[in-house]
């Protein structure tokens, strides 16, 4: 007597087939949005300048500029996003689209500026954003002559360097530098106690 052969399951009624199906419509769906949001440009802010770690922002500082940054487009400065009180939490390189994550609150903040005067001059090299160690060496007690030069702070911004003017001018190479703010008593007693100061870019003195 022969068997009599099960009915055979219609083929969308299979679960494989039918997580099949709903993979494909996934991916089709996520290449839509990826391709959809990188169409969409949308307003961000470009530095106009060179701005410098611990500088105050203003409206001034950026170009809005229209990009097409896709799903990462919210991780940038938008027009409506600059706030009053803000300061820039790294040196923002000319022409860079600014992060929001660059920002920070001034109240925040930890850094301050200080001016000192280098020694042995500035190097070429060394500019507005440039990080730079300084070194001191602290005067002998003959008034004349000085200590072994050796670190003071490490890993500082230059916010300015200051040129002289006029003929009669002083010729020393001062410098405006942010630092940390538990750093400024350090580098305020080399000032102070007659150091003799100087500034190099970073890993010019190891």
């Amino acid at each position: 007597m022969a068997s009599l052969s099960r009915p055979r399951r219609a083929f969308w009624g299979d679960t494989r087939f039918l997580v099949g199906i709903v993979l494909v419509v996934l991916s089709i769906t996520a290449v839509w949005l990826i391709v959809t949001g990188s169409d969409q440009a949308r307003p961000v802010l470009r530095a106009d300048r060179t701005i410098v770690q611990g500088e105050r922002l203003s409206a001034g500082d950026f170009q809005v500029i229209e990009v097409g940054l896709g799903l990462s487009g919210d991780d940038y400065l938008g027009p409506e996003d600059l706030q009053p009180g803000q300061v820039a939490a790294r040196t923002l390189p000319k022409g860079e689209i600014v992060p929001t994550a660059a920002l920070a609150d001034a109240d925040r903040d930890r850094s301050t500026t200080i001016v000192v005067e280098s020694s042995t001059g500035i190097p070429g090299e060394v500019q507005a954003g440039s990080v730079v160690d300084v070194w001191f060496a602290p005067p002998l007690d003959d008034g004349r002559t000085y200590d072994t030069p050796r670190i003071l702070v490490t890993d500082v911004v230059v916010r300015d360097v200051i040129e002289s003017n006029g003929m009669l001018a002083d010729t020393a190479a001062r410098l405006e530098l942010v630092i940390d703010r538990s750093d400024t008593a350090d580098v305020l007693a080399a000032i102070t106690g007659g150091a003799a100061l100087s500034v190099l870019p970073v890993g010019a003195g190891s």
